[in-house]
């Protein structure tokens, strides 16, 4: 078995190199508690190559969960390449995952790939949406496939994928990016939700989004305070109001099942590095898949984790996606 103490500065490093376009995370021995959980990859500024194999390997070696990420890939050599919007291989596991956690932007699938996403979605079964998965897909190569409407600006389905399932798609940086950091704030009325259990102290440098379409039905668990700043004392600036940070929304489609979902528009790799964010995230997989949330969950990593700063063009090249396989 190969460890799991040092995993991702070595996958991130280029040390290993695996046949898969996946990464398979299982559980320990005797340990497995027998919920599935897909991984999304795929944006070309947070991170998510980063910042989703960090969760899945909590969540494999620290609370049982089979994971498996799935990555954008360049098809010419195999490694992970978030600029590639069109190529993300495995998303035929969908069909036997209990979760998905999506992390995509502006992605356009081919139409026999994206069907696995659509059947899972119309099949009712729950999903984590974090940072840009409100606009996870823009369809503007094949405008006349069966599955433009997901496009984050469509005007057949208003808003596309993001606005009609999650509750709200792109519309702006509230705070300023790169300038102002977020500070997660309970929503009173739902402290006592179990996602927010032992979660209380949530803080990323990724500035606050603009959410403007949520229902009175939704259920806001965050508000984004904006901060002046890129540290976790900096001040408020009370010039800008509030906004939804995280959320629970239900979605029935056309199949007539009720897709639940929760939404974080904080995720990106260097926020994932605050442990009450990761907690939430943790606490979330538990609720969603109809597992009792722990009184704490550890979310202690399980190798060293450095992340890089979000930005275009700052990923890691040469990485495969078997580089951070964790199997018996």
């Amino acid at each position: 078995m190969k460890t799991a103490i040092g995993l991702l500065t070595l996958a991130l490093a280029g040390t290993w190199a695996g046949a898969a376009d996946w990464a398979t995370l299982s559980p320990l021995a005797g340990a497995a508690n027998g919920k599935r959980i897909v991984l999304l990859a795929g944006d070309e500024e947070y991170r998510s190559e980063e910042g989703l194999p960090m969760l899945a390997q909590i969540l494999s070696q620290r609370h049982g969960f089979h994971c498996t990420v799935l990555f954008s890939v360049n098809p010419a050599d195999g490694t992970i390449d978030p600029l590639n919007q069109t190529n993300v291989p495995g998303l035929h596991q969908l069909a036997d995952a209990d979760l998905m956690i999506l992390q995509f932007r502006f992605r356009e699938l081919p139409d026999s790939d994206m069907r696995h996403f659509v059947d899972y979605l119309r099949a009712g079964k729950p999903i984590i949406a974090l940072r840009t998965a409100t606009h996870a897909f823009a369809y503007t190569r094949n405008p006349a496939s069966p599955f433009a409407a997901y496009d984050w600006q469509s005007r057949a389905w208003p808003g596309g994928f993001g606005r009609q399932v999650l509750g709200e798609t792109w519309v702006a940086h509230h705070g300023g990016h790169g300038r102002e950091s977020t500070c997660g704030l309970v929503d009173g009325r739902n402290a006592g939700h179990p996602v927010l259990r032992a979660v209380k102290d949530v803080w990323g440098p990724s500035d606050v989004y603009a959410v403007t379409h949520l229902q009175p039905t939704d259920i806001v668990l965050l508000h984004g305070l904006v901060l002046r700043g890129m540290t976790p004392d900096a001040p408020p600036n009370w010039d800008k109001p509030l906004m939804p940070l995280v959320w629970i929304r239900e979605y029935t489609g056309d199949s007539g099942r009720t897709t639940r979902a929760l939404t974080s528009t904080i995720g990106a790799a260097v926020d994932l590095q605050n442990e009450d964010l990761r907690r939430l995230i943790v606490n979330a997989c538990y609720w969603l898949t109809g597992l009792e949330t722990p009184a704490k969950a550890d979310v202690n990593y399980v190798g060293e984790y450095q992340p890089r700063h979000f930005g275009f063009g700052k990923f890691t090249r040469d990485v495969k996606p078997a580089s951070f396989d964790i199997k018996p």
